[in-house]
C-alpha cells in the first residue's frame, strides 16, 4: 500500500473527528524527522504515540462473588509477572530502555506451561512501535534468550495477525494510569466475542518496568 488520502470518522458523543488518526500520506509520515536522535533516530511522532486523556476501570473479582450479583464473567486472570531491568547505566551494563516485559514474560510463561505460541491474541503495549518491535525481535534472538533470559531456545515469533488486532497505544493514544486497564478491557471482550481462547499482555512502564499477565476464557 503505497499511502491514503482519506479515512472515515464516526460520530460519538458529539466528537465529529478523531483527535489522533490523521488523513496524512505514508510517504509524508516517513519523511518525519526523528525526535529524540536528529541523526541515527528512528522514533518520530508517526512512530510512538500521543498523550491523551482517559479513564478506566477494571472489575477484579471471584468468580463466586461474580455469580452472587449476577455479573458477566468476560475472562480468567491466571498469571501475571512483573520485571524490572537498570536502563540508566551505559554501554553493556544498560539492559534497555522499556525491555523490562522481554524478561517477565519468559518467566510467566515458564510458570503457566505455556510457549509464546500458545495464545490467540497478543497485546503488546506500543509507547512507541519500536519497544513492540525490539522486544519481539529479543524473543526470537538466541543469543538474547540464552545469555539474557538463560533459556536453551529462542522463544521464537509471534503471528503477527493476531498482535494488536484492534490496534495498540499507536493508534489509540496513550492514556496515562489508564492504559493498563484499557488493554485488559480491550482483551477481554475480544476473548468475550470469541466465546473461548488465551490472551498474553505485555506492557512496559517508568522506563525499566514490565507488567505482563495472561487472560483466558
Amino acid at each position: 500500500m503505497k499511502g491514503f488520502s482519506r479515512i472515515s470518522f464516526s460520530p460519538f458523543n458529539e466528537v465529529q473527528r478523531d483527535g489522533i488518526m490523521r488523513d496524512t500520506p505514508l510517504e509524508k509520515l516517513a519523511k518525519l524527522k526523528p525526535a529524540f536522535d536528529p541523526k541515527n533516530g528512528s522514533l518520530t511522532a508517526a512512530n510512538s504515540t500521543t498523550l491523551t486523556d482517559g479513564a478506566a476501570a477494571v472489575l477484579l473479582a471471584s468468580e463466586a462473588w461474580a455469580k452472587e450479583r449476577n455479573l458477566p464473567v468476560m475472562a480468567y486472570l491466571t498469571f501475571s509477572e512483573v520485571a524490572a531491568v537498570d536502563f540508566y547505566s551505559q554501554g553493556e551494563k544498560s539492559e534497555g530502555l522499556l525491555m523490562a516485559p522481554a524478561y517477565a514474560v519468559p518467566r510467566m510463561l515458564k510458570r503457566a506451561g505455556l510457549s509464546l505460541q500458545d495464545f490467540d491474541f497478543y497485546e503488546l503495549h506500543e509507547a512507541f512501535a519500536a519497544q513492540a518491535l525490539c522486544t519481539m525481535k529479543a524473543w526470537e534472538d538466541k543469543d538474547f534468550c540464552k545469555n539474557k533470559l538463560g533459556l536453551k531456545a529462542a522463544l521464537g515469533s509471534i503471528d503477527r495477525a493476531k498482535l494488536n488486532v484492534k490496534g495498540s497505544s499507536v493508534a489509540t493514544g496513550h492514556p496515562f494510569a489508564a492504559t493498563g486497564p484499557r488493554i485488559i478491557a480491550t482483551l477481554a471482550k475480544m476473548l468475550e466475542q470469541k466465546g473461548k481462547g488465551r490472551g498474553l499482555i505485555s506492557i512496559c512502564a517508568a522506563g525499566g518496568q514490565g507488567v505482563t499477565a495472561i487472560l483466558e476464557r
